[in-house]
């Protein structure tokens, strides 16, 4: 765009920028994000009087979302290639859905509510400026309780209060991208990444029955879209899916079938049976009886059929 000024940019201002970096390689996420920038610093520019309007700028389709997810076994895998001191901040990861560099590395004891039964994020301190609680869910309460052993012992040795619940010798945790990369590759899933435990965690909640609003709050998602993003219809839940469906179906028909050869509705039908067919054997019985009184009505006194009523009248000559 060089030093044009924004009033002298064409309606599509973007494109030649977006045509020179798409010649760069770079990826429509990257671009996107670029755009984001440049569009908000139009709009600063609006609300400071320096712009009077900043023209359009269209975003690109992205369709690199990441679909990665740890099965039980593959994250346990993980988990025995890691760093004492690693595993159970992944493990909160994998059971909470929490961002592991924001929201999980950053707590303190002060965070942790035993009795309650709670681990928080104050308000401000998440990404989208909510505080958030999940609860003590028994396995997650085994790794934050073995984590609080550690850390008293290690207190009682060095005679220092140690307020985070996840550190190295008592200091923070800053960096495990190494430590992470490493045991994914030893586990034999190369390329996986810290986020993809935040997928496994909302997919778990879906897979548990969970309402999707409460699971929202749980993992720390504001909307839906974004929720549905994490929410990974794998093929195992898809399996999953059509067993409950075909149990669904299983059910019904069992359901319908006590109904019809159990229930009051065989009862009935059975005993409409049986008076039908009774109905049908005294019918039988009786219709020579009848018969033999329709003919003895027809044919009168000597012999002689009477006429059929009307029909005389209708053939008098009179």
């Amino acid at each position: 765009m060089g030093r044009r000024a924004p009033s002298r940019l064409p309606e599509t201002g973007s494109s030649p920028y977006v045509a020179a970096r798409q010649r760069d390689d770079a990826a429509n996420a990257t671009i996107n994000r670029e755009l984001a920038a440049l569009k908000r610093m139009f709009r600063l520019g609006e609300r400071a009087g320096r712009v009077n309007q900043g023209p359009p700028v269209s975003m690109l389709t992205e369709d690199d979302v990441r679909t990665g997810f740890f099965e039980p076994d593959q994250f346990h895998a993980v988990l025995r290639h890691l760093p004492d001191e690693l595993r159970p901040v992944l493990e909160v990861a994998y059971l909470t859905g929490w961002r592991v560099k924001s929201e999980i590395l950053t707590r303190q004891w002060k965070h942790v509510d035993f009795a309650g039964g709670w681990i928080r994020l104050e308000p401000g301190e998440t990404k989208n400026r909510d505080g958030r609680m999940f609860p003590l869910i028994p396995e997650l309460r085994r790794v934050l309780e073995r984590q609080r052993i550690l850390t008293e012992a290690l207190q009682v040795a060095e005679r220092r209060i140690i307020p985070w619940v996840f550190h190295r010798g008592g200091l923070p945790i800053r960096h495990l991208r190494r430590s992470w990369f490493t045991a994914c590759k030893k586990a034999g899933l190369p390329g996986r990444l810290p986020h993809d435990l935040r997928r496994t965690a909302v997919r778990n909640l879906e897979r548990a029955g969970v309402p999707r609003s409460v699971a929202m709050k749980l993992v720390g998602h504001k909307t839906e879209a974004i929720y549905r993003r994490y929410a990974i219809a794998d093929e195992g839940m898809l399996r999953e899916a059509a067993a409950k469906l075909s149990a669904l179906h299983d059910t019904q028909r069992e359901a319908l079938r006590r109904v019809y050869f159990e229930g009051p509705i065989a009862h009935f039908v059975k005993v409409s049976s049986k008076s039908a067919a009774s109905e049908e054997i005294a019918l039988k019985a009786r219709t020579p009886q009848v018969a033999d009184r329709t003919e003895e009505k027809l044919v009168g006194r000597d012999g002689i059929e009477p006429p059929t009523p009307g029909f005389s009248v209708l053939c008098s000559t009179n």
